[in-house]
């Protein structure tokens, strides 16, 4: 066995590559999205740069799906391809709220529960899914989580403006949310990066 070997041209090398933007980036973005979403509704992010936010997901969305869409295979990556063309469409029309009516934002609350509640719903079937622990625990936590802060989100929606500054239930249901969801994509980061170890190690043993 070589001890560096050179998996350039390696089936296995591609497909390590290939998964490495749709594996490890959101372990950087969800919370990032997360924060942006927190301060907005405390206040200390801007319409503008929210609206920045939302394009710049618009895209890296798209991209997520065409470079991820040939390997989410199986039952749970396709609730997550799924997940990603929803959030696409919820997230399109948030954008498209910002852009149009600088006065209020009627539909952005929308697309807000919309990431809520389709990660949490996938993270519940990735819980259910997988066995190796802890993962399998996190996950369900994430999910849970989720579904709490949606619930949080949607009284603060319906008894109040959840677009109000400072409204503390909206704020902290998302925080919910948010820390929940973070510990989910850094969960399934970790779990990647170790599927990748094995298959890397399978390629190196091959040459």
């Amino acid at each position: 066995m070589h001890p560096t070997p050179n998996l350039r041209g390696c089936p296995a090398h591609v497909s390590v590559m290939q998964r490495r933007l749709t594996d490890f980036a959101p372990g950087l973005l969800v919370p990032a999205a997360w924060a942006v979403t927190v301060g907005a509704h405390a206040g200390a992010v801007g319409r503008h740069p929210v609206f920045v936010a939302l394009c710049v997901m618009d895209v890296l969305l798209v991209a997520f799906y065409a470079a991820g869409r040939s390997a989410m295979d199986g039952p749970v990556l396709r609730v997550w391809r799924r997940v990603l063309v929803a959030g696409f469409l919820a997230t399109l029309v948030g954008t498209v709220d910002l852009a149009v009516d600088a006065g209020s934002d009627p539909v952005l609350p929308l697309t807000v529960l919309a990431w809520v509640l389709l990660p949490g719903v996938a993270y519940l079937a990735t819980g259910r899914a997988v066995a190796a622990s802890p993962f399998r625990e996190v996950y369900l936590l994430a999910g849970v989580a989720s579904l709490a802060g949606a619930g949080g989100y949607a009284l603060a929606w319906t008894l109040g403006d959840v677009s109000a500054l400072g409204d503390p239930v909206a704020r902290w249901s998302l925080a919910v949310v948010g820390v929940g969801q973070t510990a989910g994509i850094l969960a399934a980061v970790a779990q990647n990066a170790g599927t990748d170890q094995t298959a890397g190690d399978t390629a190196a043993d091959a040459t």
